[in-house]
């Protein structure tokens, strides 16, 4: 058996011996694994779990290079700690904010890259794209050309976050490879490092994603993972709330306004998610029995919930969150 031929989707070691081992195939003259195939096919997806641990491995070997790195992340979805990865890479690091095509239309990009800019943590640049509507991909590759150190230039951030997407585009743009990655809008797709020449100047090496433990697309079921991932631009839907009244988001969360003037809570999820009021919210025992948290809430705060999305909310107050107690929910300054 040949140990070195990988799987052209998703980066895992072919072999034909055990079908319920990761890279299996029928024959090994094949260039996908049956994982990849029918998920390409069928948008069937088998869970492979690997270790956070094992991604850090792969990561600490790219920072011991000297190439450019990508770090893709999503506006809808970011990540609590921003500079884990940063923290994590001595590398020339350019911060890809994608799937602005899901934001609203009247968010600026140059408001979002201030944003970030105003985190106070370096990169060399900051730039807005939507792989999947193809916007600022030139720019993009514009960047890259004037700031990669060799030929190869990695591409890193957590699942979901649109990596596999940005690098088809980038072959389907700029090169002659008829190579596609596997993409779905489910966790771990990507299981180990996929090697793809754009052009003889350009390299890119993709990295798995890292699993956030702590994203409710980690405890959902595949019906549900594909409508949380907006699929067109959101529509917010904005609610003004009085004293005990609430949110609810599908049978996901469940948010009381517990104390405060009236307050703006505008809802960024996906279209598909349903939301509704509660307007007598004492006498309403709906998700009661998940985990609560009360959060006290400054002007101007987001409420992230890790994977699914957010709510903006506008004035001071205080809320209690009921949600799975192995999702992460926190507080951060409005991104819109």
């Amino acid at each position: 058996m040949n140990n070195e031929k990988k799987c052209l989707g998703c980066g895992v070691v072919l072999q034909s011996e055990n079908i319920l081992q990761e890279g299996y195939t029928t024959n090994l003259e094949n260039d996908i694994c049956q994982r990849c195939f029918r998920l390409k096919n069928y948008g069937e997806y088998q869970i492979v779990t690997k270790s956070n641990e094992e991604y850090l491995d792969i990561l600490k070997g790219v920072g011991e290079t000297k190439d450019l790195v990508l770090y893709v992340t999503d506006l809808l979805n970011l990540e609590k700690n921003i500079s884990e990865i940063r923290n994590l890479l001595p590398n020339k690091m350019i911060l890809v904010l994608n799937k602005k095509d899901a934001l609203p239309k009247s968010v600026k990009e140059e408001k979002l890259k201030k944003y970030f800019a105003d985190m106070d943590i370096h990169f060399e640049d900051i730039i807005v794209i939507s792989a999947f509507k193809n916007l600022n991909i030139d720019h993009l590759l514009k960047r890259v050309k004037m700031l990669q150190t060799t030929k190869n230039v990695y591409i890193v951030g957590h699942t979901n976050a649109g990596k596999s997407t940005l690098i088809n585009k980038l072959i389907q743009n700029y090169s002659d490879s008829e190579q596609e990655l596997t993409m779905s809008p489910l966790p771990s797709t990507t299981l180990n490092t996929v090697k793809i020449e754009i052009n003889e100047h350009l390299t890119i090496i993709d990295t798995p994603g890292l699993v956030d433990n702590g994203s409710i697309l980690s405890h959902c079921d595949q019906k549900l993972v594909k409508k949380i991932s907006p699929k067109k631009e959101i529509k917010p839907r904005t609610y003004q709330l009085k004293k005990n009244q609430s949110i609810v988001i599908e049978d996901l969360i469940r948010i009381d306004y517990v104390e405060g003037d009236r307050n703006s809570f505008t809802v960024f999820v996906s279209n598909d998610i349903k939301v509704k009021r509660l307007l007598n919210a004492s006498n309403r025992k709906e998700l009661k029995d998940l985990n609560k948290t009360t959060y006290d809430v400054k002007y101007d705060e987001d409420l992230v919930i890790n994977g699914l999305g957010f709510v903006k909310i506008v004035d001071k107050g205080v809320i209690d969150v009921y949600v799975d107690k192995n999702v992460d929910v926190f507080l951060r300054k409005s991104l819109i």
